[in-house]
């Protein structure tokens, strides 16, 4: 990937071949830590609930663990708004360095931590602090990272940037699978109920050590000129005047997010707490869509510079309108019906969680754009992506399992016309 310096005159970007490889890998990794992290904890829900609250019930137990992970969403739109500010007045790269520490110094704490039988309620507490704070980290790292990586890639190669995120972000979500699956086959089911789900979150911690030290070699996006110009006032005038393009932003986040969610959390969550599906398959199937994921957001990205990332994005969005119905396939224990829908809607989901990050990007002018994009991301992710996997297992429990389909699939067709609404009214600023 090719760094890039903006040039406050021409308002354009060029090619610099100064930024180090390991800058780029601290970035990218960075992205790999925050989504292990996040997404470790909603695939080991099954096994958290009982040791973080009362255990009379399994599945009422997985509800209040998704309950916490909702909770850890409910915060992002503060961690993007504190941090959002402050990464449009003094830059990107310090930010960066605070959330990457803030997810590790939580992972290791969760790993840690005593159990309910051991201290009673305060072991749910403090598993619902660390993801309150696990909350405001993630609520500035997708969008300002994805933010950076445009600004320093050269004009036209956009979606070759939301590929590059993705790349990262997917190999996060892979390894939280992955690493799972391998503790699970390694100690097997009853120690991976027992004590054996601490072992992947001990990993996660000591991996947000590397990326910190990898993350120091940054350089910053934002200029000096830039910075002397941000004041708190002028970003929020910024946000303010393009308050369409932050509307957009929460659609088009929120529908992405409630399908991935769907698959990475809310379905591998039903296949173990109400069909009582064999963690050991459930890890593999969903460690096979990592790998989709992994491979398909390279080809995405470049298909988006290719032939444009608006027409891009408007095509797979509408392509996922019909994929989220595939999950309805899935309506008794079976492990071949499980992985039939988890990899059958793979393709659109992939092509969604490549591109939904870069067009919020774009809508957004580069002096507000971390401030706009990253309280956008938070609204959405905490109303739609939060909230997703408890529904649907909540909805499948009450015999309401089209709901969910129906209520994803009209946020896409929403996302799609504020979109356009908000490029027809200020533009797009990707190239900035």
């Amino acid at each position: 990937m090719t760094a890039t310096v903006a040039s406050p005159a021409l308002g354009t970007t060029e090619a610099t071949p100064t930024t180090p490889r390991k800058a780029m890998l601290g970035l990218g990794l960075g992205n790999t830590l925050e989504w292990y992290d996040w997404m470790l904890f909603g695939l080991l829900s099954a096994s958290l609930g009982p040791h973080f609250f009362p255990d009379s019930d399994p599945v009422s137990a997985t509800l209040s663990a998704l309950a916490v992970f909702a909770v850890g969403f409910a915060v992002r739109p503060l961690g993007g708004v504190l941090l959002g500010t402050v990464a449009d007045r003094i830059g990107r790269r310090q930010v960066m360095l605070v959330s990457v520490a803030l997810m590790a110094l939580t992972t290791l704490v969760i790993a840690a931590c005593p159990t309910y039988a051991q201290i009673g309620p305060w072991a749910g507490v403090i598993l619902l602090v660390s993801r309150i704070l696990q909350g405001v980290s993630t609520g500035i790292e997708a969008p300002l990272s994805t933010s950076y990586a445009v600004e320093i890639s050269p004009k036209g190669r956009e979606g070759r940037a939301a590929g590059y995120i993705s790349f990262f972000v997917y190999i996060g979500i892979t390894l939280a699978s992955l690493v799972s699956f391998l503790t699970t086959l390694g100690f097997g089911k009853d120690a991976m109920g027992d004590w054996a789900w601490r072992v992947p979150f001990v990993v996660g911690a000591l991996m947000g050590v590397t990326v910190f030290y990898l993350r120091r070699s940054l350089p910053e996006s934002l200029h000096e000129e830039e910075r002397e110009e941000a004041t708190t006032g002028t970003v929020w005038r910024g946000v303010g005047k393009h308050w369409l393009a932050l509307l957009a932003t929460i659609f088009v986040v929120g529908a992405t997010q409630a399908y991935n969610y769907a698959w990475n959390i809310g379905l591998p969550n039903l296949a173990r707490s109400s069909f009582g599906e064999d963690p050991t398959g459930v890890f593999a199937i969903t460690t096979l869509l990592g790998v989709v994921l992994i491979v398909g957001s390279l080809v995405t990205g470049a298909l988006a510079d290719r032939h444009t990332l608006s027409r891009t994005f408007l095509v797979t969005r509408l392509l996922s309108v019909p994929a989220v119905f595939l999950m309805l396939l899935y309506t008794k224990p079976g492990l071949a019906g499980f992985a039939a829908v988890i990899l059958g809607g793979s393709v659109v989901l992939v092509l969604n969680m490549t591109l939904y990050n870069v067009v919020a990007t774009s809508l957004m002018p580069k002096h507000c754009r971390a401030t706009g994009v990253a309280l956008g991301y938070g609204v959405a992710v905490a109303l739609f992506g939060g909230t997703a996997s408890y529904l649907l297992v909540w909805l499948q429990q009450q015999h309401l399992a089209w709901v969910f389909p129906a209520y994803t699939a009209a946020l896409s067709l929403v996302s799609i016309v504020l979109y356009l609404a908000a490029k027809r009214t200020s533009g797009t600023f990707a190239g900035e």
